[in-house]
């Protein structure tokens, strides 16, 4: 065990507090090592039914084939199952460990449904890439002769990279332009190292290059380039930039010292895990060292922040969240190995406001809350308890509300593209293309926050797309001339 290379990434995680440096070691050892030893994978890749109606492919918006290569992983035949879950995902061991299987494909497994516990899909899938990855199965992109045309793919998350990898191997040439210094989007800064080992993202990334895709990291459209400087330099464009906009909570208080973002504070502890500069970090400003943290959401970016903030030492952590836990939106699972880890939940309760002296924050008040009748959704809208109000202490306070799509038609010069009154890029219901001819648009910037594998299914989508449609366009110029 000593040479298993998830013990080593665990091991090398930083600020854990002395006191709990074993305790969470050992948890994170049985939830990244154990979980996924070859015996359990297979012995779980076994247990499948083989049912008549594979519920679980059914639910995974990649459909992917899981039964036949849960069959082929119990057979032994492990180069068969990746090739076969590597047929329909550009990401098969990134989904593997953050996927909500519980509430996809795991959640419909028959066997769950018999009560006997469902077939940890997510596990095996993950086992099967990370082998094809140590035995050299994983090829390089296959990539198709030049057809003379290019694209320019704008955001390096998931979406992103599945349709420049996808492009590549039709022969174009694809130039990604992304702000952040390294690809990967979320993937890389707002992912925990301990759900998404780093190293796996960027050997997806390294391949990529390796295929002649050309990345522009640092490259911000709008300051670097206009929209329409990228179009006149392209055949065709992609925008899947995701949603980073962060949601506020409108109370008293908010703009206090020490209430931070989520996705502040999850990228600085990526970036110092990467080994970056991070003054805000080393300040003190996004570091829950020592803190009474209070982190507000029901989502899974809410369970990224209690689980990190607890990795780094925090006093305690506690999470407010306005309705129940049958309610939240976040996995069950994620909740469990917080209060695993000794997070503290508070269902049922929203901030009135954030109290402190001197211009930073000491406690939040917040305000007991009720479920009452059903929303236009089904979904009981939570209304505030007149049975009275509670104050907590904090030094941090984290908001993990969810984000909103940024202003693009502002931010790059581009009045006339087309988006819906959330902000999201309006494209066509078939095509996926925008407003704009030969813009197209995939990802989280056109259905709002959503999962990751939800990014990548669009990311095959669109590329399918905007392949027929580069195609057709070579064709016209090839009769014009």
């Amino acid at each position: 065990m000593a040479d298993n290379p998830m013990l080593k990434f665990v091991v090398r995680e930083q600020h854990y507090p002395a006191k709990r440096e074993a305790e969470q070691r050992a948890h994170d050892f049985r939830e990244i090592a154990e979980r996924y030893a070859p015996p359990a994978a297979e012995d779980q890749a076994g247990r499948c039914s083989q049912c008549g109606v594979p519920y679980c492919s059914v639910h995974c918006p990649l459909h992917n084939h899981i039964p036949d290569w849960l069959r082929l992983t119990a057979e032994g035949r492990l180069r068969e199952a990746y090739e076969l879950s590597n047929a329909t995902s550009t990401m098969p061991e990134i989904c593997g460990r953050i996927c909500p299987q519980d509430r996809l494909c795991e959640g419909n497994c028959v066997i769950e449904f018999s009560g006997h516990g469902a077939v940890t899909i997510g596990s095996v899938e993950k086992f099967i890439t990370d082998t094809a990855w140590a035995e050299g199965w994983v090829e390089p992109v296959a990539v198709g002769p030049a057809r003379g045309q290019s694209v320019a793919v704008i955001g390096a998350g998931p979406a992103g990279l599945t349709a420049a990898e996808l492009l590549r191997g039709h022969g174009y040439e694809v130039h990604v332009y992304d702000r952040h210094d390294r690809a990967g989007g979320l993937l890389t800064y707002g992912i925990p190292g301990f759900k998404l080992e780093k190293p796996v993202v960027m050997r997806r990334v390294d391949r990529l290059k390796e295929a002649g895709i050309v990345f522009h990291e640092g490259f911000s459209v709008g300051e670097d380039a206009t929209l329409e400087e990228l179009r006149g330099r392209h055949d065709g464009v992609l925008i899947a930039t995701g949603v980073y906009k962060a949601r506020q909570v409108e109370v008293a208080g908010n703009d206090a010292s020490g209430v931070i973002a989520a996705l502040d504070f999850l990228t600085a502890s990526n970036r110092k895990g990467f080994g970056d500069a991070v003054p805000a970090f080393d300040s003190g400003a996004l570091d829950a060292s020592g803190k009474d943290v209070i982190v507000i959401g029901g989502g899974d970016t809410a369970m990224d922040c209690v689980r990190t903030a607890i990795r780094q030492g925090a006093r305690s952590v506690k999470c407010l969240y306005r309705r129940d836990r049958a309610n939240m939106p976040g996995s069950q699972r994620e909740v469990a190995n917080a209060e695993e880890e000794g997070a503290e939940f508070v269902w049922l309760s929203a901030p009135l406001g954030f109290e402190g002296e001197g211009g930073a924050v000491r406690s939040v008040r917040a305000s007991r809350m009720r479920l009452g009748a059903p929303d236009a959704s089904g979904r009981r809208a939570p209304e505030v308890d007149p049975g009275g109000e509670l104050a907590l202490d904090a030094d941090l306070v984290i908001k993990a509300l969810g984000f909103d799509a940024e202003d693009l038609p502002t931010l790059w010069g581009a009045p006339e593209l087309g988006v819906s009154r959330w902000g999201t890029v309006l494209v066509d219901g078939k095509t996926l293309m925008t407003s704009l001819d030969g813009v197209f648009a995939a990802g989280d910037i056109v259905r709002g926050a959503s999962l990751v594998v939800w990014a990548i299914r669009d990311g095959r989508d669109v590329a399918a797309s905007m392949h027929q449609w580069l195609k057709a366009k070579a064709r016209a110029e090839r009769v014009a001339a």
